[in-house]
């Protein structure tokens, strides 16, 4: 028996039907040369907000890259190799004569990846060309649950004798398991790149015989499938849901599952707003190459608003940059034209350095509150220059901040800072211990010309520190810091201070732990005290202002630090003993708690500190820190500070709780106004952030923070989505309780709904629902 001619027919089969009617794309490192250089990743909703950080200002992310940069190609495909034979399993196997050849009953085949499920296989070789008998069941098993999975079946197939092109009739293809596309007969041409099907139907909905209407669907006159593109060009399609045809079009195209980025539309957004009224925002994605892209986003509110916002983003060898904005005229402020611009971005520089800029300018504050872009309360734009080495720090920062609080104005703040720093560790070996030098200028002016209210400030800093830790008889740990700083401080327009101020600050401190470990049955329990001498000389603080000493904390991280003020201009001095002990069990069963308590002693009153603070007087309150997390993503922090008489002063609580199906950020904040001589009430805040799985493909969130000392919340959300095999649906509701001249209480709604299966879907919380037919 010959079995050459039926093993090359066989294998070019399997080749034209994995190039052509499979509508995968390959990963784009297969497709893409490094000459190509860096692309964008997939797009994601051009209205994400930043959250404000300490400064009240907001960061703007710079688009992310992806070396396996997401072309939407197919790599190019080997010849055919006729001399490989593929692989046959059959219950029967017939020749007849020179030119015939028929497989039946059972009939799989392999080849270079491809699986083929067929009832029978006939060659002829006289027409030189291949009858398949269905059911046809062709798939790529490697890609089992990938995005390019995709999945043949067809009741019959004949191919011509190039085998590269043919008729499947009774199709159905299923491209990523998601979307499915039904036809009558299937051609394909032009060497398997199209596949052109007649009279259509494709969802990506369950369709199940005892309910054959999906929630929607889109028939079509004809659908074309460009495998190099893995794009599906619609002609005459009819969109319904459940059955009824909501609108009809002459053409349409749309991405398929596997594709990351196309030009087209996004999911439209509902916005109704008590300031704006009811609106759509309709963002239109254009593709610009592989390196960038832009985004427009009409915004209409029905006579409310009229906006046009975007976004281009682009990549670059060595690194990127996104730009945002919006223009707009509403009823809000009928004779002005509003809007905002962000940008950022940041570069690769020679000598391993990161250059990096930002810019942030709005017409009014109540902007970017009314359209929900970010509650920022100031904005800087400039740039920045940073390299980290093992042993090295350089950064440089420039820029304005603006400012957007009402009791604040521009001319009266330090909004034009400079500042750089470089730092440098090292390991003496004559002593041992490591040390370190740190050179840092830093300057701030302020616009207005005014004594007093437009001081400018220019620092100029130095600083060496050593430190030597050696394990002494007994398990004891002693450590040995010493640092010096100088500061040379150039004073501006304020009649209050010396033009020129010198400050020369020595520390000297002595450290002394003591690690105990303990085994109690399956626990094991680590308890260290420590003490911890430091003396510097006291500095007179009225000679200098304070500029960035104002935000003071006292908590675990910097109990046994040298200085507790955050900056420069305040130093902490006098003698001073640093107590405190630590109590860790680590259970087995993956929990684990810790208690820290402490305190700092003086010999004098510090300078600095304020009478009644907590940090204040020869004796600083008691901090009381506790710290809990198990295996089942739960974590509990609190902070404590306490006075003599252990009455409570401040308390933080945090609480974090993250598994499958719920996701918890919780705070709890409470300060006695009495201990900070800036507030003149008790702050009693509690904020959450949280979401959960209510069912499979039901996924909820709540929010608010709420002010106990005023009895209102400050904000407030509630959202829930839904999601299934062929639909997303996301609403939700949020309220802005707090108000000024240039603000005011505002509430959103906002419906999004999404429909699955045309480009690469993105991950979502919880579980989808996935629906099944009962048999």
């Amino acid at each position: 028996m010959n079995r050459t001619p039926f093993s090359i027919s066989l294998a070019a089969l399997l080749m034209a039907l994995s190039t052509g009617a499979v509508a995968t794309m390959p990963g784009a490192a297969a497709a893409q040369n490094a000459a190509d250089g860096p692309a964008l990743a997939p797009t994601e909703s051009p209205d994400d907000t930043s959250t404000p950080v300490s400064d009240g200002t907001s960061t703007i992310s710079v688009p992310s890259i992806t070396r396996s940069a997401p072309p939407v190609r197919r790599a190019p495909q080997p010849p055919v190799d006729t001399t490989q034979a593929a692989t046959l399993l059959a219950d029967n196997v017939e020749v007849y004569g020179d030119n015939q050849l028929r497989a039946s009953g059972g009939v799989v085949v392999w080849h270079q990846g491809v699986r083929l499920v067929a009832s029978a296989i006939t060659y002829d070789g006289t027409t030189d060309r291949l009858t398949i008998e269905g059911p046809i069941h062709l798939t790529q098993p490697a890609r089992a649950g990938t995005p390019e999975e995709t999945i043949l079946i067809a009741d019959s197939a004949q191919l011509e004798s190039e085998l590269t092109d043919g008729i499947l009739k009774g199709a159905r293809l299923v491209l990523g398991r998601e979307m499915q596309v039904a036809a009558e007969q299937a051609t394909r041409s032009e060497g398997g790149r199209i596949t052109t099907l007649r009279r259509v139907v494709a969802s990506s909905c369950q369709v199940c015989a005892s309910n054959p209407v999906p929630l929607w669907e889109i028939r079509a006159r004809q659908i074309t499938h460009d495998a190099d593109t893995d794009r599906l060009m619609f002609d005459q399609p009819q969109f319904r849901v459940m059955g009824q045809t909501v609108f009809a079009l002459p053409y349409l195209s749309a991405p398929g599952p596997s594709v990351d980025r196309a030009t087209g539309f996004l999911r439209p957004q509902f916005r109704t707003t008590s300031g704006l009224g009811a609106g759509v925002k309709l963002p239109y994605f254009i593709t610009l190459g592989d390196h960038a892209d832009l985004t427009l986003t009409p915004y209409l509110a029905f006579n409310r608003t009229a906006t046009l916002a975007a976004r281009y983003r682009q990549a670059f060898w060595n690194g990127a940059m996104e730009w945002q904005g919006a223009v707009s005229r509403d009823d809000i402020r009928p004779d002005a034209t509003r809007g905002y611009l962000f940008g950022a971005g940041k570069f690769l520089l020679p000598g391993d350095f990161n250059f990096g800029f930002q810019v942030q300018t709005t017409s009014d504050r109540g902007y970017l509150l009314d359209y929900d872009v970010t509650d920022a309360d100031r904005l800087w734009s400039g740039v920045t220059i940073e390299r980290v080495r093992r042993d090295e720090w350089i950064v440089g920062r420039a820029g304005i901040y603006r400012t957007l609080r009402e009791d604040e104005t521009d001319s009266t703040q330090p909004g034009q800072v400079a500042e750089a720093m470089w730092q440098r560790r090292f390991r003496p070996a004559w002593i041992g211990g490591e040390g370190g030098v740190t050179f840092e200028t830093h300057g701030h002016r302020r616009p207005s010309g005014q004594n007093e209210i437009g001081r400018d400030v220019f620092r100029n800093s130095v600083t060496l520190d050593w430190r030597r830790s050696e394990i002494l008889p007994g398990g004891l740990v002693g450590a040995v810091q010493t640092e010096l700083g100088a500061d040379l401080y150039s004073i501006g327009q304020d009649d209050a201070y010396d033009p020129w101020v010198s400050r020369l600050d020595p520390v000297v401190a002595a450290e002394l732990r003591w690690p105990l470990v303990k085994s109690a049955g399956s626990a094991t329990h680590v308890i260290e005290p420590v003490m911890q001498v430091v003396w510097s000389p006291e500095h007179n603080s009225s000679k200098l202002p304070n500029e960035d000493s104002t935000l003071l904390e006292f908590d675990e991280g910097n109990l046994f630090s040298l200085s507790r003020f955050p900056g420069r201009d305040r130093r902490e001095g006098g003698l001073r003993a640093n107590v405190g002990v630590t109590w860790t069990r680590l259970d087995p069963t993956g929990w684990s708690l810790g208690v820290t308590a402490g305190r700092v002693f003086r010999e004098e009153v510090a300078d600095g500190f304020a009478p009644g603070t907590p940090l204040g007087g020869r004796r600083s309150d008691w901090l009381l820190a506790t710290h809990f997390q198990n295996n089942d993503g739960l974590s509990i922090s609190n902070r404590a500070l306490l006075d003599d008489a252990l009455n409570l002063r401040r308390n933080e609580l945090r609480l974090g709780w993250l598994k499958p199906g719920l996701q918890v950020s919780a705070g709890y904040l409470w300060i006695d106004s009495s201990s900070d001589i800036s507030r003149q009430v008790d702050v009693s805040e509690l904020t959450i952030d949280s979401g959960w799985q209510v069912k499979d493909g039901w996924w909820a969130t709540a929010s608010t923070r709420y002010d106990f000392t005023a009895d209102r919340a400050q904000r407030a959300a509630l959202g829930v989505q839904y999601s299934n095999e062929c639909v997303t649906m996301d609403m939700a509701v949020s309220r802005r309780f707090t108000s000024s001249d240039s603000v005011r209480p505002e509430t959103n709604f906002g419906l999004s709904v999404q429909l699955n299966g045309f480009g690469r879907q993105p991950s979502r919380s919880g579980k989808v629902a996935r629906r099944t037919c009962v048999r």
